[in-house]
């Protein structure tokens, strides 16, 4: 039946058949096998060895906000790709940053896409960044036992609500847990010292340029302190993924954009090493 289908050129029937508007709703039920959760792993000894990415960092401004990811991807003690893509846009007004293990989350964001895309063309709109960040919260969720396996993925949502008109910041834990953070958020293993770079220098009333730097400067001190995550490599040329979700949509900052702002920040730490302080009040 299926080959006589090919032949013919047409579709098999349950791509003609009306079901849900979520795109993993339909493989689970006609290609479950295709879910990334799905998919045994090898047995193996010990823990599994894969690239990891690192560290995203996020903050809002009025009118938008900023994600942003370093280049850093490590196996072990191991620095496995020096110039790895952490930053994705998800659909024209939401982006998505992986911390975790890379070639999963790759993969969960490509389907993720896909989830919006499908949602979109079935149901004639576009789905709320709530009901967003929940698709992405369910497909976490599915993946929970490649996490207990040592293979977790942990992004990092952010996206322009045109109901709310504002940047909004979701993240997430290993079993889909989801929270929304206000004003700023970091994922990844130099999370905890690129949110306290974040805690001092992100305000209220930043210009998207200054929210920019601030994240930025979140990046370059988590690269200070922690060995896995890349600071702006300006031999190399490598610099952080930027980018920025407005009312206009999504927008990846070019390269001369960012380079320009990592050598202004590389140039302010060679006069203090630390970084700038936080205003006194």
């Amino acid at each position: 039946m299926e080959a006589n289908t090919r032949s013919s050129g047409r579709l098999p029937a349950a791509f003609l058949t009306p079901g849900s508007s979520s795109f993993m709703d339909f493989l689970s039920e006609h290609a479950p096998e295709q879910l990334p959760g799905n998919r045994p792993l090898p047995p193996v000894k010990g823990a599994v060895e894969a690239p990891h990415g690192t560290t995203i960092v996020a903050a809002t401004f009025p009118g938008g906000v900023v994600l942003a990811g370093d280049r850093r991807a490590t196996m072990g003690n191991m620095i496995a790709q020096r110039d790895i893509e952490k930053v994705f846009p998800a659909d024209e007004y939401s982006a998505v940053g992986i911390a975790g293990t890379a070639g999963l989350a790759v993969e969960m964001v490509r389907l993720f896409q896909l989830e919006l895309e499908h949602f979109e063309k079935v149901e004639g709109a576009r789905l709320s960044l709530e009901g967003k960040a929940n698709r992405l919260s369910t497909m976490i969720r599915g993946n929970l036992g490649m996490a207990m396996q040592g293979l977790a993925v942990i992004p990092l949502f952010a996206g322009y609500d045109m109901d709310r008109e504002k940047g909004r910041i979701f993240s997430y834990d290993v079993t889909g847990g989801r929270s929304e953070e206000q004003g700023f958020a970091a994922v990844g293993s130099g999370s905890v010292f690129a949110r306290g770079s974040l805690k001092k220098l992100h305000k209220e009333g930043l210009t998207e340029e200054q929210a920019v730097t601030v994240v930025v400067q979140a990046l370059y001190d988590a690269a200070d302190d922690d060995s896995a995550t890349g600071g702006p490599d300006l031999v190399r040329r490598i610099y952080p993924v930027v980018a920025v979700i407005t009312d206009e949509g999504f927008r990846r900052l070019g390269e001369d954009e960012v380079a320009d702002i990592a050598r202004s920040v590389h140039d302010g730490r060679l006069q203090s090493p630390n970084g700038p302080q936080a205003p006194v009040l």
